[in-house]
């Protein structure tokens, strides 16, 4: 009897701690907009940025957090820390950069990106959730999506999947839906700020 009320109030506190303050990774390869979409959350709702944003691969290369954010939705809020993740690649090489920056700046660059990378894995193991972030003009059955997906559900940790940049032309949600049916897929705009209503409703599915 005893070791059934001790089991019970250590479930009860850990679901409280849980949704006391919910780390959230926000995780995805380089340029596909994760920290477009961090931003964008934090805008909406505390009115400040969480991260750099730049059209050079790798732009994050180290964690960033924003702690205490409040969203809310229909009635409800929740308490989040954001964590915004440097892009996952199987490989990082200088040469990537070099039409952005000169050789030294861009083999600085890499190197700091695999320790990103290295860093965003680690993390996994902290997460209460995971926005995976694709970009969805682009083929999804690549090997760093396929790597991405297979070690959330290795921890299994559950996972939204924001199929961003659906202001372009060559966007196709329907894609990554196909790549991936065992997840939810939410089409959004993170730069435009389209179809926000949906993803918050989305991310309060995941923490019923």
């Amino acid at each position: 009897m005893i070791k059934a009320i001790r089991n019970y109030l250590q479930s009860f506190f850990k679901l409280f701690k849980k949704r006391g303050k919910i780390k959230l990774g926000v995780y995805g390869p380089p340029n596909s907009g994760k920290s477009t979409l961090s931003n964008r959350i934090c805008k909406d709702w505390i009115g400040e940025e969480l991260s750099s944003v730049s059209k050079i691969p790798h732009e994050t290369r180290n964690v960033n957090v924003k702690e205490s954010v409040v969203i809310k939705n229909k009635n409800k809020e929740l308490l989040f820390n954001i964590v915004d993740t440097p892009g996952i690649a199987t490989k990082i090489d200088y040469e990537d950069f070099l039409r952005f920056m000169n050789k030294g700046m861009a083999k600085k660059r890499a190197k700091e990106a695999t320790r990103g990378v290295i860093e965003s894995i680690k993390w996994l193991d902290d997460m209460d959730g995971v926005l995976v972030v694709l970009d969805s003009t682009l083929n999804p059955y690549s090997q760093v999506n396929i790597t991405i997906i297979g070690n959330l559900a290795a921890r299994n940790i559950p996972v939204l999947i924001v199929a961003n940049k659906t202001d372009l032309r060559k966007s196709r949600i329907k894609k990554i839906e196909a790549a991936f049916p065992q997840y939810k897929v939410v089409g959004i705009s993170a730069e435009k700020g389209d179809n926000m209503e949906e993803f918050y409703d989305e991310l309060f599915k995941m923490f019923k």
